[in-house]
């Protein structure tokens, strides 16, 4: 008997969600959408008005507490299941958390590093795990280093090329242009400003890679996810595997783990 079950992701601008057939990494997925934050009210009545009922629902929210209540209010008025949420722990399904607060580490965080671990150790079959680096590359972006036993080393987190661009604009004068082009010489503002955001982040994920090459004495597995992931995986120096899902596949990793 099919037991359909609901993920999502509440991030600082979207909420995402997915339904699969069934609670476990490798799912089918059945339908999948996303709001911006000021939507969360159209749920209901309108993507998910037609959707099969999940069984069950687990998801991870970074936009705080009153985000996720209207977010339950949404789930509790078209579906007849408890809204579950991870909260991140002294580990879970593989990764081991190494913050000094382990609850404090954001939870997409902590679940896109759970969805890394599991797929690494697919790909790498018997061949024995690999250290990891993680990048989520959202309204913030994050990058976590993993080592090859699924300790989470530690990871930064810098502004997004959004909130790069408003930082400048804010506090210079004359740069309220448009979106420009990433160059490796750029020879007007908008390339300028483009390409300055995409190489900042760049450059600190690559210090990330270096730091995880050294500590753990092998090259690390590379995943990239997030809404602008696509923008940063061709300038990235070395393999990045490009994962829309990866939150959405720890979820999956999660709720297995729960039963």
């Amino acid at each position: 008997m099919s037991s359909p079950f609901l993920a999502i992701d509440i991030g600082n601008t979207r909420l995402k969600w997915a339904l699969y057939d069934s609670a476990g990494p490798g799912a089918a997925l059945q339908a999948q959408g996303a709001e911006f934050l000021d939507h969360i009210e159209r749920l209901a009545d309108g993507p998910w008005a037609d959707l099969p009922a999940p069984a069950s629902m687990l998801g991870c929210v970074v936009a705080g507490d009153a985000v996720r209540r209207r977010a339950e209010e949404q789930i509790n008025e078209r579906f007849d299941c408890t809204p579950r949420w991870v909260m991140p722990s002294a580990g879970e399904a593989g990764i081991v958390n190494g913050y000094d607060h382990p609850t404090r580490l954001g939870a997409d965080r902590f679940v896109a590093m759970i969805g890394a671990r599991h797929r690494m150790l697919a790909e790498q079959g018997g061949k024995g795990p690999l250290p990891m680096v993680v990048v989520l590359i959202g309204t913030a972006v994050t990058v976590e280093a993993i080592d090859a036993d699924g300790k989470f080393l530690g990871g930064l987190i810098l502004p997004g090329h959004g909130i790069m661009l408003r930082a400048l604009e804010s506090g210079t004068a004359g740069l309220h242009v448009p979106t420009g082009e990433v160059r490796e010489f750029p020879t007007n503002t908008s390339d300028a400003l483009t390409s300055g955001g995409t190489y900042a982040i760049a450059g600190a994920v690559e210090r990330m890679v270096q730091h995880v090459r050294s500590h753990c004495g092998m090259e690390p597995a590379c995943y990239m996810t997030g809404g602008a992931g696509w923008k940063m995986a061709p300038v990235m120096n070395g393999h990045f595997e490009l994962v829309e899902s990866l939150i959405m596949d720890g979820l999956l990793v999660i709720a297995r783990e729960r039963g």
